[in-house]
């Protein structure tokens, strides 16, 4: 069940805004009632019309992306570069991707049309973990990555304890592999946080986003969630647990 205005507007009838005027103008039928109430919910079965033209509700679709270096996490560019909704050129819904990777860091990337899913996965608070891998310049000291785990201050603020650890490092490439583990969502969080202990990142991707791996693809391809997946998830988010390791 979903407010009727976020069904108008994931519908693309109308802006969230825009549809709760047409509800409260006695412009909206559920099952050829007029309803003028802004907290009515609706179910995929439930009847829709606006101005008396029905509105189809999209199936809802969860897929898992292993994005590329080089591509826009977005819908559109207005410049013209690759993003990520290239990649489903035969997939009819209208489907966006939840959270962001920049430009220039691969790896693990939700794509759906389900807003509630996508608000429960997005805010902060839920604290849904995920683990990148990054290459940086030089070789951090233990205090330094110790510094990442009680939380370092960014211009925006501090960021929460991370998981912090030392994969390998090359002596002669004067170079790390880290991995690191956080549940915010910061603008560049993983980078500003490495710049910020002096060893910035040469090389990023996101390997683990809650319960799912890259497992079986590779850069550019995706697959759909089962529905067991995307259940997990939303226990993961909802209960605050954030992530399981995988294997």
């Amino acid at each position: 069940m979903e407010r009727l205005q976020k069904v108008i507007a994931y519908a693309g009838v109308a802006s969230r805004r825009k549809a709760e005027e047409l509800i409260l103008q006695g412009k909206v039928k559920v099952n050829g009632q007029i309803v003028k109430e802004l907290g009515t919910k609706v179910s995929p079965s439930d009847k829709i019309e606006v101005n008396d033209v029905p509105v189809v509700q999209e199936e809802k679709k969860y897929f898992l992306f292993y994005k590329p270096r080089g591509v826009i996490s977005a819908v559109k560019d207005d410049k013209g570069r690759k993003v990520v909704t290239d990649y489903f050129p035969h997939i009819e819904e209208r489907i966006y991707p939840i959270g962001r990777l920049d430009y220039d860091t691969s790896g693990l990337l939700i794509l759906s049309n389900d807003g509630e899913f996508t608000n429960l996965l997005a805010h902060p608070r839920y604290g849904v973990q995920k683990v990148y891998i990054a290459k940086v310049k030089g070789i951090p000291l233990k205090e330094s990555l110790r510094k990442l785990e009680r939380g370092i201050h960014l211009e925006d603020g501090k960021t929460a304890p991370a998981t912090v650890k030392l994969l390998s490092l090359d002596k002669r490439k004067s170079s790390a592999i880290i991995e690191i583990i956080i549940h915010e969502g910061k603008n560049r969080q993983v980078r500003r946080m490495m710049e910020a202990i002096g060893h910035p990142v040469l090389k990023l991707k996101r390997e683990q986003y809650g319960t799912l791996s890259l497992r079986g693809l590779n850069a550019g391809e995706f697959r759909e969630l089962t529905p067991h997946e995307v259940k997990q998830l939303r226990t993961l988010a909802e209960t605050g647990k954030g992530w399981h390791r995988i294997h």
